[in-house]
């Protein structure tokens, strides 16, 4: 029987059933350590209002850390046949190891907002994997530009040859392209980062909740204060989120796509050891960049989940509406597609094999006709217009002479210099402002410490409110 069945109910179509529920058991399975830490805090909260008995607080915690450490951590947690959903599962184990007290803890809650809380504290577990994996790649793409910021290759406008750049320029443009991509991040974690617990189905509940309590010990900057914004904001959160990580797989997508250039023969920059690319069964001389591929093609594919949560969304009113399941089940995985490109390129860029004597090419001899140009203007006293005029000609009629390899770049950001310092202070500044330590401590106290139970110690707690507790943890 469904939690929401009653026994008037005659039953629900099997097909309606399997048709409505679709992937959810799957995707749900990977909200389930979130789903303990709510209601663990939702709990705490309903003992202080006096709707559950210090004991029955006690073993609920007991349970529920239980489920968290033996069932979760250890991969040994299933939705058995039949139960709905990850919140419908848990209060099943509950209340078959503590009978009525189990039936207790949805109590002044809604699948509804319970589900925006897993999805909310979900998020802000990926959001801190994925910068960490971001700032490694972040870090070898720096420690590349540092490695070959003398090696030379050509610059292009248009696909054509324009002027000088450098594998130290390339690898750190990357890298300061994810500082943007991190900062946009930072702002959807935010709206991410309030408490929805407490708006129940969108109405709120007439029992007199502590919305602030669970704010602060689910470790939230604030509330969603109106109880229909707070389900208004699903949707909304997951096309901000998803908006923040099509940025981030643009990039990728974008130095996916330099890189199966460079591989070309026609530009031959760059190789990689044969036991990380694949080859032909027909052509023996092939040697073809399937990883950079593949992550192009499903980075690409994220960049389309925005636009494709906006359309499920754009024409629903206001409330809940099971549309929202569709979303869940495309937005879920995009965080462990978006890990394994990030690992793949990192694992790829590691082995990178870089030419050295791009430059010496006949091809490239008018790659230096600006720095002729510069000179031109610099010692002789040129104008640009007449410099550019002169080195023009000389072009035209074959009396260019240029450079022999050789830059004079000195600007910040530059061939000559790169900032790869300051670049690198700008992504640990935005990575600072996370504050992820909050996260460790939530999931610390309410999933491993010892919690206080006696009556006036809570209520001191309460007093001076949760957010000073948990930040001198």
């Amino acid at each position: 029987m469904k939690i929401w069945e009653k026994k008037t109910n005659s039953g629900v179509d099997k097909e309606i059933i399997n048709f409505t529920s679709s992937k959810d058991s799957e995707v749900d399975l990977l909200l389930a350590p979130h789903d303990v830490i709510g209601t663990i805090a939702h709990v705490i909260m309903l003992e202080s209002i006096g709707l559950l008995s210090k004991n029955d607080l006690k073993i609920l915690i007991y349970e529920l850390r239980n489920i968290y450490v033996e069932k979760i951590l250890k991969k040994n947690f299933k939705i058995d046949e039949g139960i709905e959903d990850i919140h419908s599962q848990i209060e099943f184990l509950l209340t078959n190891r503590l009978g009525e007290v189990g039936k207790k803890i949805h109590s002044g809650r809604s699948r509804n907002d319970q589900i925006l809380v897993d999805l909310k504290l979900f998020i802000r577990t990926e959001i801190k994997e994925i910068i960490s994996i971001t700032y490694s790649l972040f870090d070898l793409l720096l420690k590349l530009s540092e490695q070959y910021k003398n090696v030379l290759i050509p610059g292009y406008t248009h696909y054509q040859i324009a002027m000088p750049s450098s594998f130290g320029l390339w690898f750190a443009a990357y890298a300061e392209s994810l500082i943007d991509d991190v900062l946009l991040i930072h702002t959807a974690y935010r709206i991410v980062n309030k408490n929805p617990l407490g708006s129940a189905a969108g109405y709120g509940s007439s029992l007199p909740l502590n919305r602030k309590m669970t704010t602060d010990l689910l470790g939230f900057d604030d509330l969603n204060y109106n109880v229909i914004y707070a389900q208004m904001g699903r949707g909304k959160m997951e096309r901000i989120v998803s908006d923040a990580f099509a940025s981030l797989a643009r990039t990728l997508s974008k130095m996916s796509q330099d890189i199966c250039l460079y591989l070309n023969q026609n530009f031959n920059f760059i190789s990689f050891p044969d036991y990380l690319t694949t080859g032909s069964s027909i052509m023996p001389h092939k040697k073809n960049p399937d990883v950079f591929e593949i992550i192009r093609a499903k980075c690409n594919r994220i960049n389309s989940l925005p636009n494709e949560i906006s359309l499920i969304t754009s024409n629903l009113c206001s409330g809940y509406h099971r549309d929202y399941q569709i979303i869940k089940e495309r937005f879920i995985p995009i965080f462990d597609e978006l890990k394994k490109c990030f690992f793949m390129s990192k694992y790829m860029l590691n082995h990178i094999i870089i030419r050295k004597d791009i430059l010496k090419e006949d091809k490239y001899r008018y790659l230096f006709s600006v720095e002729v140009v510069n000179r031109l203007v610099l010692e002789e006293g040129y104008s640009f217009r007449e410099a550019y005029k002169k080195v023009g000609s000389d072009i035209q009629n074959g009396y260019f002479k240029p450079f022999e390899n050789k830059v004079y770049y000195s600007h910040e950001g530059s061939i000559g210099n790169l900032c790869n310092a300051k670049i690198r202070k700008m992504m640990k500044k935005v990575i600072k402002s996370f504050n992820f330590d909050k996260i460790d401590r939530v999931i610390k106290f309410l999933i491993y410490d010892r919690i206080p139970f006696q009556g006036l110690f809570i209520n001191i707690m309460v007093l001076f409110s949760w957010t000073f507790v948990l930040t001198n943890l």
